[in-house]
């Protein structure tokens, strides 16, 4: 079955997405809520930045983690931005951007292709 997400266009797409977890926060002003809604995202942006960097894909320097852990993580960060908001009393701005991160995140990994690892 063919998919919109490739291995290789989702490794073009870490570093900004790293990236902007870090950035975005102190653009948007995140933290109105709950000092953590700032903090989750930039530490989580600096996680997926060394998972980018480790990853066995196009872009990966190091090489040494398979892209299906990768998506696995990709999957979980997902999950855990839907809850945060919940779980960690987020209101407003700072719940909103969790859940459409989370979601977004979500719908990235559920349109990937498979590969051959993954089969």
């Amino acid at each position: 079955m063919s998919r919109l997400m490739t291995r290789q266009l989702h490794a073009y797409i870490d570093y900004p997405v790293a990236l902007g977890l870090i950035a975005m926060p102190s653009i948007l002003g995140l933290g109105a809520s709950h000092p953590y809604a700032q903090l989750l995202s930039v530490v989580t942006g600096f996680a997926a930045l060394a998972l980018t960097l480790l990853t066995d894909h196009e872009t990966g320097v190091l090489k040494v983690l398979p892209y299906s852990l990768h998506l696995a993580v990709d999957a979980a960060v997902g999950v855990v931005f839907i809850i945060a908001p919940f779980a960690l009393g987020f209101a407003g701005l700072d719940a909103v951007y969790y859940w459409v991160i989370g979601a977004t995140v979500l719908v990235v990994v559920s349109l990937h292709s498979p590969t051959p690892e993954m089969a």
